[in-house]
């Protein structure tokens, strides 16, 4: 088994907002040395929190996108606030962005974005059992909620306005995992 390369120094080459870009310079087990540079979460992650509304059905969102400068459907999401556990976070995204709360919330799995350039990770929470409940959130304008069947899955991750990898992972770990509790596994 390969062993971690030592970080022998690090920079802060721009401190941002929400990341700052960080230069490592790293020494290889085989003595080999090299500098890469890095975004560097300020914040403590996040959560994408997958709301089924019934046993074959998502809540998805429909929010405004920047980044690709259009409407995108996806899955809750939100960064983690200070002294907030990754449940606590899951359910407050959940009551600012679709308007409902859960009464069952697990745990799945987490994702990372882009692992040799970003240290930032996501959380993904199932959850079930809803029930209507609305907090003020940070968004500009009120989401529109759209109801999506786990059984068309495939249709939603081929639209051009459903490109988020983590809304599309979350969504096929989150249906194998009901599938496989369905079963009794």
């Amino acid at each position: 088994m390969a062993r971690l390369p030592k970080i022998r120094d690090r920079r802060e080459l721009d401190p941002g907002k929400l990341f700052t870009i960080e230069q490592v310079d790293l020494e290889f087990s085989n003595g080999e040395r090299r500098s890469y540079e890095r975004l560097r979460s300020r914040g403590l992650g996040a959560v994408i929190v997958v709301p089924m509304q019934d046993d074959d059905t998502v809540l998805l969102v429909k929010e405004y996108a920047v980044g690709l400068h259009h409407y995108e459907i996806g899955l809750v999401k939100g960064r983690l606030e200070r002294d907030e556990s990754v449940l606590e976070a899951a359910q407050r995204e959940l009551q600012e962005e679709a308007g409902f709360a859960a009464r069952e919330l697990v745990l799945l799995n987490r994702l990372s974005l882009a692992p040799g350039y970003m240290t930032h990770l996501t959380h993904i929470v199932l959850a079930r059992d809803l029930y209507p409940s609305r907090l003020p959130g940070d968004e500009p304008e009120q989401l529109e909620v759209v109801p999506w069947r786990l059984d068309r899955l495939r249709e939603l991750t081929v639209r051009e306005d459903c490109t988020e990898g983590r809304t599309i992972a979350a969504l096929y770990i989150a249906r194998d995992y009901l599938a496989n509790i369905n079963q009794g596994g």
